[in-house]
């Protein structure tokens, strides 16, 4: 009975997996027909085999919004698509509710306030 329940299982798993590759794959074809195929932080340019490295970034970091006009979305090179996921993992990671975030004292003291009149008093 277990052996029927874990192929079913990956039966479904797989017919999920199929499902979101196509869909990935409909709105990247439509990504890089829209744009040109530039990355949309670093500047460089894909053409040929190097246009796998080329990546569909959704703007608001919603996977499942995807318009037709293609204005959530903007093509990204691989290095620049897992920095803007890591900045926006750091933002979640240290946003105002969270208990991560820094909640020390303010600082209110000048480290350098009195630097010029330190410099002028060595000559």
């Amino acid at each position: 009975m277990s052996t029927e329940k874990s192929a079913a299982t990956l039966k479904t798993d797989r017919l999920i997996a199929e499902a979101q590759r196509s869909r990935e794959e409909g709105y990247r074809a439509k990504a890089l027909k829209m744009y040109p195929h530039i990355c949309g932080r670093c500047q460089r340019e894909f053409e040929g085999k190097r246009l796998s490295e080329l990546t569909v970034h959704h703007r608001d970091h919603n996977h499942d919004n995807n318009p037709q006009d293609g204005s959530n979305w903007e093509l990204l090179c691989l290095f620049c698509h897992d920095n803007e996921h890591s900045r926006y993992t750091d933002q979640q990671y240290f946003s105002e509710g969270s208990t991560a975030s820094p909640t020390g004292p303010k600082v209110t003291h000048k480290a350098f306030a009195d630097l010029a009149a330190l410099l002028k008093s060595k000559e």
